[in-house]
């Protein structure tokens, strides 16, 4: 990886932090401190910022600016962190390290952890409608929902407990096409989000028409991405430790989840990594010089540590 992307890396997770900052200052007027506490905790703790970063290099792939797609990115940012203090409960996966430091659940107790949890998530809809001209508010909290909601995000999450034999009513027969769904929709439907609402915020109220071009373009990059990212991530619950990944490791064959290398191995998983990772970057290679970001962040994605 060059030392300018690395660099660029940076710069926008520092950015973003500043966004989310003010994100903070925005949805907690009035707020417990101790509930903005318990909020800080989780979104402050250190983080790739993958979800901001995607969000930035698909907009500037549009031709917009890195300034415009950090409301968007830090949206799903505050989305992403609800849903990580909430998915570390006892109820769902019971983990009591996220990011290197202790869940917020561990921390604050399961009510505050629990509704801090739920302040992110009403909180990231107010930013993007305040954030944003009419136009781009709407069609950015639409495609939000929809990838966190009943048929992205939380589906992933029902399947995925489905498929440990946690949720009832729901046959998850252990196929690699059952797999690739559960995470097109728990991981991917929100890096499909990422990459629509760096569009959204380039073009919406500047080129419609260049807009309903791209958008497929983006959403194969986003679907191979989000497929690499969770094959990498299954590959380092196996082989990583704790100190470099920043959660435990090993957890997930404790449980019984269905994984890729559970499923197909590890040789057949790197495989499929390398795989889907061309993949995404021959989706974005008609944008031509403007995706060299999204192809070097596909290139990171799976030559992670971490």
């Amino acid at each position: 990886m060059s030392l300018a992307i690395v660099d660029r890396l940076k710069t926008i997770r520092d950015q973003s932090d500043t966004v989310l900052r003010q994100a903070i200052e925005l949805i907690g007027a009035g707020a417990s401190p101790i509930l903005l506490e318990a909020m800080s905790h989780s979104l402050f703790a250190p983080g790739k910022r993958l979800r901001p970063i995607l969000t930035v290099f698909a907009a500037e792939a549009c031709g917009g600016d890195i300034e415009n797609a950090l409301t968007a990115g830090c949206a799903v940012e505050m989305i992403h962190t609800y849903s990580l203090i909430h998915d570390d409960l006892p109820a769902m996966d019971d983990d009591d390290l996220r990011r290197g430091l202790p869940t917020c659940h561990v921390k604050y107790g399961e009510p505050l952890a629990i509704l801090a949890g739920d302040a992110l998530l009403t909180g990231a809809f107010q930013v993007l409608a305040e954030g944003y001209p009419p136009r781009t508010a709407a069609v950015s909290c639409v495609e939000l929902a929809r990838g966190a909601g009943a048929a992205g995000m939380v589906d992933g999450q029902v399947r995925d407990l489905a498929a440990e034999g946690r949720v009832g009513g729901l046959d998850m027969p252990r196929t690699l096409a059952e797999l690739e769904g559960i995470h097109l929709r728990k991981t991917g439907a929100l890096f499909r989000s990422c990459v629509r609402l760096g569009a959204f915020s380039a073009l919406t109220e500047r080129d419609s028409g260049r807009l309903a071009e791209v958008l497929p373009i983006l959403d194969e990059y986003a679907r191979a991405f989000g497929l690499a990212f969770q094959v990498t991530d299954d590959l380092l619950d196996v082989e990583g430790n704790a100190e470099h990944t920043g959660k435990r490791t090993g957890k997930d064959a404790d449980r019984g989840k269905m994984t890729f290398p559970g499923l197909v191995g590890v040789a057949e998983s790197r495989r499929r990594a390398r795989e889907l990772h061309e993949q995404a970057i021959a989706a974005v290679r008609p944008l031509g010089d403007a995706a060299r970001a999204l192809i070097d962040l596909a290139r990171l994605v799976t030559d992670r540590d971490r």
